[in-house]
């Protein structure tokens, strides 16, 4: 056969070795004469840690006789049809690949970001980790390329049928990322590197036909016959044709202009918690055994989860060799989030540790229908704003402390930057929501020996794991009650990441080339 798979399991350390020069591996490993072989290729590559002798799981493609690897390429993109546009409100992952695939569909997007471009983002997170001054239009959540921008650049998504991720991977590797994304099993781009990539995607948008205005803020929009007819953007009324909501999970002013205009929205469960902070060598011990391939292995991470009372309490957006961020998007509120650099290779190891809110937890405020849990939300976010002091400094506890319920004398060292304020967080939740916070940390103790460490510490809140609200839409992707608003991505609910925000926009945009056939 000209193409085959094959697998094998193969130590880190060999390989390293062998990486560069899979062809040569492939033939002494199974003994197969080379003439023939033109190339091998990883399809798959996996981290088996459960034993003390780690491997690399690994998948190959072996390509021979007149049969190659297929490059890469662009897709290809048809000329815009003057007649069909659609505005894109966000230019996050959804509405960036939206308009990406718009463009491929002959259909101009018109995208409307309230925040900066990638530039101009660095410059207010800066401000807002050197000196707790917020930019509430441009910070880590709002602008060029959305949350995921300034958060990680995690790749790996549950949404395997929701679209092709392949797709997704190979544009983002044609623009810039390293090409191992395609097969590792948690691919993962960096923060340092996700900036630039985002800014070579935008290139191709306007190159290819596309419009871009940053600083734009969508105010408000008419509805005529069950259709969004115009929109008012930064005070200008202009027409609409369709209309693809994009905004994230963290606009609250888009959820607040569709309730007052009596359109249909849901509340939804979702998940906050904390940020749990290791050093790092402590993970990597832990996870690795002190495996004699340590120094070869990638930084460690961890996936964990539990049931108490009921409910779930697990690890969220894992970030080894990370750093705590300050994700708030407005004053006298505080939130946590945690990124990784390419290489991973900070001091410390962060993840959220979340448990789920729902009708239970909100039920005091019911009175805000389908905003109760967004109105939850907000009064724990502003809760923490003010045991942290201002300025945003979070709360935060040494987990040893916070396992014992005692207040902490002296903070551990952290990699949050504007600042901590040694609290007590079993005052910030609910007394349930912390009882299954704790609980749960304590039976992930029993798991991981060593993950109760005297260094560990928990900062709070992590507040904006998924939307609190959910914008209902029909199977044909469009709202259930306007024909031409189209909710997209993590702010509507349908979605949980860059990858499947991505998927989420592409399939909007195919929905709205139908309906223009």
């Amino acid at each position: 056969m000209a193409r085959a798979i094959v697998e094998t399991s193969i130590s880190p350390r060999h390989f390293e070795e062998i990486k560069n020069n899979l062809v040569e591996f492939y033939t002494k490993h199974f003994k197969h004469d080379a003439k023939n072989i033109n190339d091998v290729v990883i399809l798959r590559k996996s981290l088996d840690a459960r034993k003390p002798s780690i491997k690399y799981n690994l998948r190959l493609e072996v390509f021979s006789d007149s049969d190659f690897p297929e490059e890469i390429n662009m897709p290809h993109f048809k000329d815009i049809d003057s007649q069909k546009y659609v505005h894109i409100i966000g230019f996050g992952p959804a509405g960036m690949f939206a308009a990406l695939k718009c463009l491929e569909l002959g259909i101009k997007p018109i995208i409307i970001e309230r925040g900066k471009d990638v530039k101009g983002r660095r410059r207010d997170v800066a401000k807002l980790n050197r000196s707790g001054e917020m930019n509430p239009e441009s910070n880590y959540c709002f602008g060029e390329g959305g949350a995921g921008t300034f958060s990680d650049g995690k790749l790996y998504t549950r949404s395997v049928k929701r679209g092709k991720i392949k797709d997704i991977l190979e544009y983002f590797v044609l623009h810039g990322a390293n090409e191992n994304i395609l097969y590792e099993a948690h691919p993962h781009i960096g923060t340092n590197k996700l900036p630039g990539i985002i800014e070579n995607l935008r290139e191709t948008i306007l190159e290819k036909g596309g419009e871009i205005r940053f600083d734009s803020k969508l105010e408000d929009f008419e509805i005529t016959n069950n259709r969004i007819t115009t929109i008012t953007v930064n005070g200008t009324v202009e027409k609409c044709n369709q209309l693809i909501l994009a905004t994230g999970h963290s606009a609250r002013d888009i959820y607040e202009l569709m309730h007052a205009k009596n359109i249909a929205l849901e509340a939804k469960p979702f998940a906050m918690g904390f940020r749990i902070e290791h050093p790092q060598d402590l993970v990597d011990k832990i996870q690795y055994h002190n495996s004699p391939d340590i120094e070869v292995l990638p930084p460690a991470s961890y996936s964990l989860v539990t049931q108490v009372k009921g409910k779930g309490a697990f690890s969220f957006c894992m970030c080894p060799g990370g750093i705590i961020a300050p994700a708030a998007t407005d004053q006298n509120e505080v939130v946590v989030n945690g990124w990784s650099p390419s290489k991973r290779d900070g001091e410390f190891a962060n993840s959220g540790w979340v448990t789920e809110i729902g009708e239970q937890e909100w039920s005091k405020f019911k009175q805000f229908g389908p905003l109760a849990g967004l109105r939850f939300q907000q009064s724990i976010e502003k809760k923490a704003f003010d045991m942290g002091g201002g300025q945003f400094k979070v709360p935060a506890q040494n987990l040893l402390d916070y396992l014992s319920n005692t207040p902490s004398k002296l903070l551990n060292k952290s990699s949050y930057h504007p600042g901590m304020t040694a609290c007590n967080l079993n005052e910030l939740y609910p007394e349930d929501v912390n009882f299954r916070l704790r609980e749960g940390l304590r039976e992930m103790t029993k798991r991981l020996k060593g993950f109760n460490h005297s260094k560990a510490m928990v900062t709070a809140p992590e507040s904006r794991t998924s939307a609190p609200v959910r914008i209902p839409r029909t199977k044909e992707l469009n709202h259930v009650e306007i024909a031409n608003l189209y909710p997209c991505g993590e702010g509507a609910g349908f979605a949980g990441g860059i990858v499947s925000a991505a998927l989420d926009g592409t399939r909007v945009a195919k929905s709205i080339s139908a309906a223009y056939i």
